[in-house]
């Protein structure tokens, strides 16, 4: 409970308070996601990326109920065809600067989001989320790095399979990262990571990525698919309150039992890091 107090019941960051006050309230739902069409863009997807991603598709699939299948764009946006809630661009060498902008002008033109025309907005991560609350609607862009060759190495293997877990998980959830200080705790959710500095470190390198593998969980926890089955079940509008929290502590048992199921079923092992793959009692 207090995992999910941390990573679920925040405030907005004071960048989205300085909207408009004139645009629609922020409602933060897994639901909006789930049930909205998404689209992968960018480079053809690398087989870990195919295989992270169908297992993440089956996953909410078998939560949510999620029957529509992620649909692959090709290399832009207008292969998807009509504008899509969520985006998944993947992209192979260098960040794709002029790509991720034009793709963000795109749903700005079509969910009136109010970015500003004067800048372009900046690649901080090798993968990153983004959702965007605009006058027609609310969508999602995720930016998500993938390994350069067809054969990987066992490090490349668990950084490109961890940070396109996270971003997903972190899509479908709205969940909170929360700092671990005691690197002697062991993590019980995605959302926890110890705190460390990669910033001089060329997102390629395998100090880089090292830092990153071993800061975080190397997938989903038990508690993180746990989760999940509270944001499936939740009947809520907004899931970033103490309601929430409260609801989750009224249905913990069916809740837990309900997770249980789903993390028994061998065709999700692949998204699960091994050393928190128990639910906490």
């Amino acid at each position: 409970m207090e995992i999910a107090q941390k990573g679920w019941v925040f405030e907005l960051r004071s960048s989205v308070l300085r909207r408009d006050a004139s645009m629609p309230p922020i409602r933060l739902n897994s639901k909006q996601i789930v049930n909205g069409s998404i689209c992968m863009i960018g480079d053809e997807p690398h087989a870990l990326t195919r295989t992270v991603i169908a297992g993440f598709e089956k996953l909410i699939g078998d939560i949510f109920g999620r029957t529509e299948r992620i649909r692959s764009g090709g290399g832009d946006v207008e292969g998807c065809g009509s504008i899509q809630r969520t985006y998944i661009r993947l992209y192979s060498g260098a960040p794709p600067h002029r790509e991720y902008n034009d793709d963000l002008r795109r749903l700005d033109a079509a969910y009136e989001i109010g970015l500003p025309n004067d800048r372009d907005q900046i690649i901080q991560s090798p993968a990153q989320a983004n959702a965007f609350f605009g006058r027609k609607g609310m969508s999602v862009h995720l930016l998500v790095k993938q390994p350069a060759t067809s054969m990987p190495s066992r490090l490349e293997r668990e950084f490109y399979t961890s940070i396109l877990i996270e971003e997903l998980f972190q899509v479908f959830s709205f969940g909170m990262d929360i700092l671990e200080f005691d690197r002697k705790e062991p993590f019980r959710s995605k959302l926890q990571e110890y705190p460390i500095n990669l910033r001089v470190l060329p997102w390629g390198s395998e100090k880089y990525m090292e830092g990153l593998v071993n800061a975080n969980p190397k997938g989903l926890c038990a508690f993180d698919v746990f989760m999940l089955h509270a944001l499936a079940n939740s009947e809520m509008d907004t899931t970033n309150s103490e309601e929430f929290l409260t609801y989750v502590g009224q249905r913990f048992d069916d809740l837990a039992i309900r997770a249980q199921a789903t993390l028994a079923q061998p065709e999700f092992a692949a998204l699960l890091d091994p050393n928190c793959a128990e639910l906490p009692e």
